[in-house]
């Protein structure tokens, strides 16, 4: 979880951080990597050593197993990217978007839970960040998210009507299965650093579920799940979210502890600690798992539950704002005088799609991923809509380590 908060505060930043010192050179692709000019938006140079520094970051320097087509692919994609990150900087100082100084200091901070200092100030390094230099960074994230939120701002909510439309044509989306709600405590064998009571063997598993056991006689399940669970549920006080008894099946769940959670286990009780592996349960963890809630009988939900009217209208909403962002980034986009040098130069020489190699060498990575993209095309029915009383659209069987 630590390596996670290091990489979400330092990534989330990399589009535009590994750009610092690097937009003054005016080459072109074919020079040297660390001077050749990618793109430019209206003039300003993207350089291909941003590109192979973020492909770099992304596939932690095992890069140059990459081949050269799937290179290629990673670096137009980050491209994209950077590019788009640069119109939508362009377009919010041109609307004179600043952030202020709190809400720098207070993106940084948010993203940097978890961390101490000396992580944080390791990372930044690694990276060859100052703080100065992070939170420039994290003023054009910001930037560019104000600018986002304006647009998006402009939707409305839709209408009774449309609400009722979309309720009738898709009732078979409001549907709660049998079903439980669950939380749950981890032991794990496996080495998590940063946990002061972390088990180390399966020797030392056993003892600390036996010694969670004993503590929730006498304390809150959720503060001792903050506490010792050895998951990504701890940070929720162990919830997991709910679970249709084909979901519990279908990951491993054994059928004796199913049969608990339905038949003899009380809302609010808790199991002794079990043990069991499956793809979604694996090295051999010892869980005490609660139950929250439980759903004995499958139920059709009505626009009379309040909760079906309020997903509807944050679903139909957010799918008006994603394709109102997308037109608005096209436009965006079309505005801007854009320059893609490396795929002119892919295009012209075709024998040599990766061009260069980067610099860095290491292992073998999947092709990096585009950050920062565009919004995604959500025009599907409205993701909330699924699962309507489920209290987290979490699927239990699915929040592990």
């Amino acid at each position: 979880m630590q390596r996670f908060a290091i990489y979400i505060v330092v990534v989330a930043l990399a589009a535009f951080a590994l750009a610092c010192n690097n937009r003054s050179g005016a080459s072109t692709p074919g020079a040297a990597a660390d001077n050749a000019v990618a793109a430019t938006v209206n003039g300003k140079n993207i350089m291909l050593s941003e590109v192979d520094k973020l492909i770099a970051l992304q596939a932690q320097g095992q890069q140059d197993k990459l081949s050269p087509l799937a290179l290629a692919q990673a670096r137009l994609q980050v491209l994209d990217g950077l590019i788009q990150n640069e119109v939508l900087l362009q377009r919010a100082e041109k609307e004179k978007i600043v952030p202020t100084e709190v809400e720098i200091t207070n993106y940084i901070n948010e993203r940097r839970q978890g961390m101490t200092e000396e992580q944080f100030q390791k990372a930044l390094k690694d990276q060859g960040l100052t703080m100065d230099s992070l939170k420039e960074e994290a003023r054009k994230t910001i930037a560019i998210q104000k600018l986002r939120d304006n647009v998006a701002g402009k939707i409305g909510a839709p209408s009774d009507k449309e609400v009722e439309d979309f309720y009738n044509n898709n009732k078979q989306m409001f549907v709660t299965s049998r079903g439980v709600e669950l939380a749950m405590i981890a032991a794990d064998p496996d080495t998590n650093e940063g946990l002061q009571d972390d088990a180390k063997s399966e020797a030392e598993a056993k003892q600390k579920i036996d010694l969670i056991a004993q503590q929730l006689k006498n304390e809150d399940f959720a503060d001792v799940a903050r506490k010792r669970s050895e998951d990504q549920s701890a940070y929720n006080g162990g919830d997991i979210g709910f679970a249709s008894e084909a979901q519990l099946k279908q990951n491993g769940f054994p059928q004796e502890l199913i049969s608990q959670f339905f038949d003899t286990l009380a809302v609010g009780s808790y199991t002794a600690p079990v043990r069991f592996a499956s793809p979604q349960f694996p090295n051999g963890r010892w869980y005490i798992f609660k139950l929250k809630r439980k759903q004995l009988q499958s139920e059709n939900l009505t626009l009379d539950n309040p909760a079906v009217r309020q997903q509807i209208v944050e679903g139909l909403t957010s799918q008006r704002k994603q394709l109102l962002l997308q037109a608005f980034v096209q436009v965006a986009m079309t505005d801007a005088k854009i320059v893609n040098n490396l795929a002119k130069n892919m295009v012209d020489n075709p024998s040599n799609l990766s061009g260069l190699r980067p610099a860095n060498a290491g292992g073998t990575s999947a092709p990096a991923q585009n950050t920062n993209a565009q919004p995604q095309n959500t025009n599907t029915a409205p993701a909330a809509t699924a699962n309507t009383n489920t209290s987290a659209n979490k699927n239990a069987a699915t929040q592990t380590k």
